[in-house]
């Protein structure tokens, strides 16, 4: 109980930085104020920069906004536990992310690959802690074909054969 509440309040505080970070204007992408939706333009863009360190902080930034995802959406929502699932839930909150700074706010736009380096670092960050840490909070249920049979019978009984 204890671990899924720390994950609860490590979430709404993510929550907090995400909005802080992605509701406001960036300094760094204001050349780059443009709608994207072709996968990976906007990569090509910040590495052609001439301050590698502004890509490193735009690209690497999105990679880390990404796992905590990752890392705590399977302790929080079991449904989500799986690499395919918390990358879809990713993907999926990040799209509505990127849909409200393209619509609201002034200065940032929709980019298809902030969505995609989100959601590579909830893939990193479930696979770093998240599969572990949704596991400790919620072990897996064994299924019916997994479980032992109950005592005095047996499903597995193979008849004795005997040799002549």
């Amino acid at each position: 109980m204890l671990i899924l509440l720390a994950a609860f309040a490590a979430m709404v505080g993510f929550a907090v930085v995400l909005s802080k970070l992605t509701l406001g204007p960036s300094a760094a992408s204001e050349s780059l104020v443009h709608s994207n939706l072709r996968p990976g333009d906007s990569i090509r863009a910040y590495l052609a920069q001439p301050a590698l360190r502004d890509a490193l902080k735009q690209l690497g930034g999105n990679i880390v906004l990404g796992m905590p995802f990752g890392a705590l959406l399977p302790a929080l929502v079991p449904p989500t536990r799986g690499l395919l699932r918390v990358m879809a839930a990713t993907a999926l909150v990040m799209l509505l992310v990127e849909l409200v700074q393209g619509a609201l706010v002034q200065g940032r736009a929709f980019d298809i690959d902030d969505v995609i380096l989100n959601t590579t670092g909830a893939m990193l960050g479930y696979l770093i802690l998240g599969r572990r840490l949704g596991r400790a909070v919620h072990p897996q249920r064994r299924h019916w074909w997994h479980r032992k049979a109950k005592s005095g019978t047996s499903r597995s009984a193979s008849p004795q054969s005997t040799r002549t």
